[in-house]
């Protein structure tokens, strides 16, 4: 379990971070494209083909109980590539290899060094950390990143960036991302690194006159590195191939934007699609750095939201900003007695946002944006999906800490706010009265609607639900104890209105949860992005809830397929009918225990031939449950060829069998250590189609990307990558003092 606040271990003391054990642990071992066996058929759609995956994979671990976080590490790609031979058959060959940022080849090139040059995120996170210890830790980085100036050092840090969160493909160019600076090309299918991504060109890329000359992500001036902090989810149009970004930073103006076409010389023309009704005509000018007004302070802002026409930004009350130190609070700090703000703009227009606000919350991820348009093209609606957590939790427990436990005055700016949002929508009056008909506050049925079932599923698995503790701060009075709501991650559905005259005021009128199931890492049909797709799918946990699964680091041992456009529809009719609440409501309550028995059943009546009658609707969830001590990753959705169906297609996710790991939870041998890549029929999401057997494991990590045959085919020329051998070595008395210097700093 998380370290409880106050607690510090003993020197000596063997307690293993639960994101840095087991399979979490990080793996040194890269090797190039290399043949795997294989059980099964492997579905002509990957041939040619190559699915990638990215996360943090430290350099060094060599003490399990420093300060880390899952977030951290320098950044690791594997990938299974689908070469054909020239007989036709398909052949899956995997590769790993790092990142080379400059953090790492510096981090190569200097022997001395114990610990990374970034501060952990957990140093950040934790509300125990001193400002001396953040101090210390941040200009320890400062004199690393000089000293990697100095004449003799053969790799300086021009980017203080690692990047490994995610991979996008955007103009034949695969990006390695991560929030904390630009992207990464990297090279398919070998996962070379090429150089940082500025806009216009990478380097490592022959050099060319770019349309925008001199302007690039994050552009120039004291401040230009903090503007090149990019998102890890950066958003390509599958029609205009627009690439969509934003930048977060520590000063004003907090979040920039921008807008990247396919190829400005090649891709200026006017585009317009009746079938998707966008907008005519669509410009796909170049956007780069364009502030966004409203946002008030520093946030940590992971994802956004993109349709056909639109941006929606959130602005949500998790702040990630330095300052907060001079007012003694953390550096990252969660405030649930504040609203959350979304912010929906015209694709190519954000100085004419528009704020919805919402009960607090946080959101990583969001699973796909969509318009709602008129017959005459006008948008009237944006609807967006998105992964909704109740709580920051996942934040401290990715970083082995307790989360900061609510205080009586936070729980009663919470209970203060919630008439606010019921204005949303006039169904919801009852929410203002409850506790005159009831005896009970709104906010006091919060948890009830916020986590439903969670007793059942504690019988159904064994688990145990424990009772939430006191509240800090209570002097035992009735008015100081309050039920607090159940950390979940939900798959939830916003409905942001648009005024349609200016007598019209734009309001949030569909804000619920789509099922009670925990889900995570969401992702749709490839060609369906920004529209509205009928499935999503995503991760989930059979364990009692979302919130018992942070008590150690999240597996994920359950895959599931959504039907959204169904569920939807059901939570409008109810809301309609006044039978679902407006923010906490939950249109599908059924646990993962219940949706997995109502799956055992409908296959027992296929297998006796007494299957859906005519008429009778599917299940709108589907869970494929992995076989007992295995664990998935994300997985990525590849269609079929002359698909019948949306969801006619396969799934790839790596898989992990915990079996290998011994009585301590540990990797034995990791030589002897295999994972493997399954490729899973989406459509009865019961078939694995295929097992590649992998030369190594792949340690859990986070997301990743299907680039196909043609897009790899599309890559643009290369004219030198990086390799780690460029940086060993030097000598001389510069290397001597850089040498000293390293020693002392550790």
């Amino acid at each position: 379990m998380p370290q409880l606040a106050g607690q510090k271990r003993k020197r000596g003391q063997s307690s293993k971070h639960p994101y840095l054990s087991g399979n979490f642990a990080p793996i040194h071992k890269t090797i190039p494209l290399t043949p795997c066996m294989y059980q099964g058929q492997i579905p002509e759609e990957l041939a040619g083909g190559e699915y990638v995956r990215n996360g943090g994979n430290p350099v060094s671990n060599e003490d399990l109980g420093r300060d880390a976080h899952w977030f951290d590490g320098d950044g690791m790609l594997s990938g299974v590539s689908f070469r054909k031979d020239e007989q036709g058959n398909i052949r899956p060959e995997f590769v790993n290899q790092y990142i080379l940022t400059d953090l790492y080849l510096s981090t190569k090139s200097s022997p001395f060094l114990r610990s990374p040059i970034l501060p952990s995120i957990a140093t950040l996170v934790n509300p125990l950390s001193s400002l001396l210890t953040i101090v210390a830790r941040i200009f320890r980085a400062i004199i690393l990143v000089v000293i990697s100036h100095l004449p003799g050092s053969r790799q300086a840090v021009k980017k203080i960036s690692v990047a490994n969160t995610a991979v996008v493909y955007h103009d034949g160019r695969a990006l390695a991302t991560c929030e904390s600076g630009p992207p990464v090309r990297i090279a398919l299918p070998g996962l070379e690194t090429v150089g940082w991504y500025n806009g216009n060109r990478a380097e490592g890329e022959p050099v060319r006159e770019v349309t925008a000359a001199g302007s690039k992500i994050g552009g120039d001036g004291l401040l230009a590195f903090m503007r090149e902090w990019t998102t890890a989810h950066p958003k390509v149009d599958p029609f205009t191939k627009e690439m969509m970004l934003f930048h977060s930073c520590f000063a004003p103006p907090y979040i920039q934007y921008s807008i990247i076409p396919e190829d400005q010389e090649q891709h200026n023309a006017t585009i317009t699609d009746p079938d998707k009704k966008l907008p005519s005509p669509m410009s796909t000018k170049k956007l780069l750095n364009v502030p966004v007004p409203g946002v008030s302070s520093a946030k940590m802002m992971h994802d956004f939201g993109v349709s056909l026409n639109h941006t929606v930004i959130m602005d949500l009350p998790l702040s990630l900003d330095p300052l907060n130190l001079l007012k003694n609070r953390p550096v990252v700090e969660y405030d649930a007695t504040k609203t959350s703000r979304l912010g929906v703009f015209q694709r190519h227009h954000p100085e004419q946002v528009r704020w919805f606000e919402t009960k607090a919350c946080c959101i990583f991820h969001t699973a796909n944006t969509w318009d709602e348009v008129d017959s005459n093209g006008t948008t009237q609606a944006v609807n967006m999906l998105v992964c909704r957590l109740t709580s920051s939790s996942l934040v401290f427990s990715a970083g082995n800490i307790a989360a900061p436990q609510p205080t009586k005055e936070t729980i009663r700016g919470v209970k203060k706010g919630i008439p606010f949002f019921s204005k949303y929508d006039a169904d919801d009056a009852h929410l203002r009265t409850s506790s005159t008909q009831s005896g009970r506050s709104g906010y006091e049925y919060a948890p009830d609607l916020e986590s439903p079932l969670l007793e059942k599923e504690s019988i159904l698995y064994g688990t145990q639900h424990f009772e939430s503790p006191p509240l800090p701060n209570t002097d035992g009075s009735p008015d100081d104890w309050t039920d607090t709501e159940e950390d979940q991650c939900r798959l939830y559905h916003f409905r942001f209105q648009l005024p349609t005259s200016p007598s019209t005021e734009p309001s949030i009128t569909h804000q619920f949860a789509l099922s009670a199931i925990p889900f995570e890492f969401p992702s749709v049909h490839p060609a369906l992005e920004m529209q509205s797709a009928r499935y999503i799918y995503g991760c989930s946990t059979t364990l009692s809830s979302f919130g018992a699964a942070l008590g150690r680091a999240v597996k994920i041992d359950a895959l599931v397929k959504v039907d959204a456009a169904a569920l939807i529809a059901k939570g409008g009719r109810m809301t309609r009918e006044g039978r679902l609440e407006s923010v906490t409501g939950c249109v599908d309550q059924r646990s993962v225990a219940q949706i997995l028995a109502s799956g055992d059943r409908a296959q027992e009546d296929r297998r006796q031939g007494s299957g859906q009658g005519k008429g009778e609707e599917t299940d709108p969830i589907s869970i494929f449950r992995m076989p007992p001590g295995w664990y998935a990753q994300e997985p990525r959705f590849v269609p079929r060829h002359n698909a019948s169906s949306e969801d006619d297609g396969f799934l790839l996710t790596y898989a992990f069998d915990e079996s290998q790991l011994g009585a301590d939870g540990e990797i034995g041998d990791e030589e002897k250590a295999r994972s493997e890549l399954w490729v899973l029929d989406a459509r009865d999401m019961s078939t694995v189609v295929a097992r590649v057997r992998l030369p190594q494991r792949v340690p859990y990590g986070l997301h990743g990307v299907w680039v196909t045959e043609s897009q790899i085919r599309g890559q643009r020329a290369v004219e030198r990558v990086r390799r780690v051998e460029d940086v060993r070595g030097g000598s001389g008395a510069w290397v001597a003092l850089r040498g000293l210097l390293e020693r002392r700093l550790g």
